[in-house]
Parts: structure tokens; C-alpha cells; sequence
């Protein structure tokens, strides 16, 4: 068959491109602070939705609730090495690993992945020191990403799943606000990537047989997916969705490890987890209730009430939302009110 002769350049020119150049793992690791994130090559094009070489979408059983922002997560790993696979904790990244995290809202909700704007880029870098937190913000138009270490605030607005019309001002962390969530006894730690927060049968799998992770273990651990009832009981769902949102700091390494709060998922002591407890220091955020967990009475829990408000030293969690995060307060509702009332 004969082509035309721009038919058959065309064709060379594509089978003969060059491959794009590979992340600047020099800037991962280096001790500078890059002002674009094109400038880590992350991604193939200027809107950072085409994953470079070593770039691995994923995404988390229950995510943290970010003013019902949607989420876009990639994991880089450097050639040459692998996560270390570890039960319980976050998986083990090796030096010169990045996790990536896009921040935007679809314009109607009902339709999540039409027409969203993303507003912000937030890495994770793993260096030899530990890891760093760098938040990228984007131009108006989605073309460019520029370092704002000192955070800054953006009117968002769009049509939630009821269909109605939300208005928020949304808050960029600055660099260190980023500790208040990833801070484990004094260093900045991720939240997300666990064994079972990614387990969902297939992810494990996938980062392994893409050579960046050791092992994927069959018998892996899974923490549900806090808004599908088919991944667990209320119960569980309920210290899944807390696990996540509230853990990094109510737990014995966090920073609110005082209150004597401890939500991670398994955690054994009810008590602990607030049913029954009192708490250590009930000011105004106790809303004058006695129980941090009542059974039985939802409307007398102080873990309810704090996560039923926004304003400013009652909510919980205190940085991260400007909104009440609904559906969640439903599921917690319903696990306190099915909780046998104390005798």
C-alpha cells in the first residue's frame, strides 16, 4: 500500500521522538526549594494529568476529607529502588521518592470528573534528612504551578451532589501548617499510603508489578471505604473514616496525644476511642457535654459536636476544613446511636 509522503514523515516523526526527559530526581533530593512544580518533570504536559516514567496514579480505600475536594495522587519512586512493605504504618519509601497530591473541585459535583479546576499541588519529598512538604499553587488558567511556602486562601465554589450551590474560601496550608497533620513525634510523616488504606484487591498488586513496591502480600490488611456499605459495618466504616481524619494526631505519637484520644483503627480500648471517656480538658470545645463518646446519645457526644462545627476552637479537626463534612457526621451519628447505652 502506497502513503502519502506527509502520511510517512508524520509516521517517523512519531516512532522517532525522543522520550521526554526523566524526573529531576536531583531536585528530590537536593536541599532547594523548586518555585515551579514543572520543574520536578512529575508530569509530561503543563496541566500535570499525564504521569512521566515512575509517576503511579493511585488512589486510598477512605481519603481525608478536604472540603469535598476531589483528589488526584500519584507516588514517584526512583529507578532502581522499592517501597518496603510493611502490615501496619505507612509503607516504607525509599530516599528520592515523592508523593504528589492534586487539589480542585468539578464545577458540579454530580459529574466529578467534568470540568474540574485544580487549584493546588501539594509534594511530599523523601530526602535523606526526612521528608519535606511543599505546597505548589496553580494559575488561573491551569498552566503553571508556583511554591507559596506561606499558603494562601481562593474563593471556590460549585454544585455539591444535592445540587445546590457552595461557596467556600479555601485554604492552601502554608509550609508549616503541613506538620500540624503529618507530624509523628517530631518529623513530618504521610498519612495515606498503608497497606490497608491502599489495599483494595488490585492497587498492591499494581505498584508491585510496576517494580516499585517489594511485596503484595495476598493476605494484606483492607480498612473499608468509610461511604460504602459494602466494605463494612457502620461500626467499622465509622473508625475508618476516624482512622484517617483523626489518627495523625490523636494517637500516642501525635500531637494531641495528651487528650488520651487515640482513633486509630486498631485500636482495642474503647475507652481510648472515646466511649465513656472524659476528657482531659473540657473548655468550650466540650460545648458542655461530659463524654467525648456517650453510647447511645450522639446528641451528647463531644467528638459529634466538635465535628458538626466550624468555628474556630470547637471544630475538629482544626486545620484542613472550612465546611462540616455531612455525610460523615451521618455515619458517626448512626455508629454512637447504635452503640449500647451505659447502665
Amino acid at each position: 500500500m502506497i502513503r502519502p509522503i506527509g502520511v510517512l514523515l508524520g509516521w517517523l516523526a512519531l516512532t522517532s521522538a525522543a522520550p521526554p526527559p526523566p524526573v529531576a530526581l536531583e531536585l528530590i533530593l537536593g536541599d532547594t526549594l523548586p518555585q515551579k512544580l514543572a520543574d520536578f518533570r512529575f508530569f509530561t504536559d503543563a496541566g500535570a494529568t499525564a504521569p512521566n516514567a515512575r509517576v503511579e496514579p493511585y488512589a486510598l480505600n477512605t481519603p481525608l476529607f478536604s472540603d469535598y475536594a476531589e483528589k488526584f495522587r500519584f507516588i514517584y519512586v526512583p529507578p532502581g529502588k522499592t517501597i518496603a512493605y510493611t502490615e501496619t504504618g505507612v509503607l516504607d519509601f525509599p530516599v528520592g521518592s515523592a508523593l504528589i497530591k492534586s487539589f480542585g473541585y468539578p464545577a458540579d459535583m454530580r459529574a466529578p470528573t467534568k470540568n474540574v479546576h485544580i487549584l493546588e499541588t501539594r509534594l511530599l519529598l523523601r530526602r535523606e534528612s526526612g521528608w519535606v512538604a511543599l505546597p505548589y499553587v496553580w494559575n488561573a488558567d491551569g498552566t503553571e504551578a508556583v511554591l507559596k511556602r506561606g499558603g494562601t486562601r481562593l474563593p471556590v465554589s460549585w454544585i455539591d451532589a444535592r445540587g445546590t450551590r457552595r461557596e467556600i474560601s479555601y485554604a492552601v496550608p502554608n509550609q508549616n501548617q503541613c506538620k500540624e497533620c503529618h507530624g509523628s513525634a517530631g518529623q513530618i510523616v504521610p498519612i495515606g499510603p498503608r497497606a490497608g488504606n491502599l489495599n483494595d484487591g488490585a492497587r498492591l498488586q499494581k505498584l508491585y508489578r510496576a517494580g516499585m513496591l517489594d511485596s503484595a502480600p495476598a493476605d494484606a490488611p483492607r480498612l473499608p471505604r468509610w461511604d460504602d456499605a459494602r466494605s463494612g459495618t457502620v461500626a467499622q466504616r465509622a473508625r475508618a473514616y476516624l482512622d484517617v481524619n483523626c489518627a495523625h494526631c490523636h494517637s500516642r505519637a501525635g500531637a494531641a496525644s495528651n487528650s488520651g484520644l487515640f482513633l486509630a483503627y486498631d485500636e482495642a480500648s474503647a475507652v481510648a476511642v472515646g466511649v465513656g471517656k472524659v476528657p482531659v480538658a473540657a473548655g468550650r470545645g466540650s460545648g458542655g457535654l461530659s463524654l467525648d463518646i456517650a453510647a447511645g446519645h450522639p446528641e451528647q457526644s463531644i467528638l459529634l459536636y466538635r465535628m458538626n462545627s466550624t468555628e474556630p476552637g470547637i471544630a475538629m479537626p482544626e486545620v484542613g476544613r472550612a465546611t462540616v463534612h455531612e455525610e460523615a457526621v451521618a455515619l458517626l451519628r448512626q455508629w454512637i446511636a447504635e452503640m449500647p447505652a451505659a447502665r
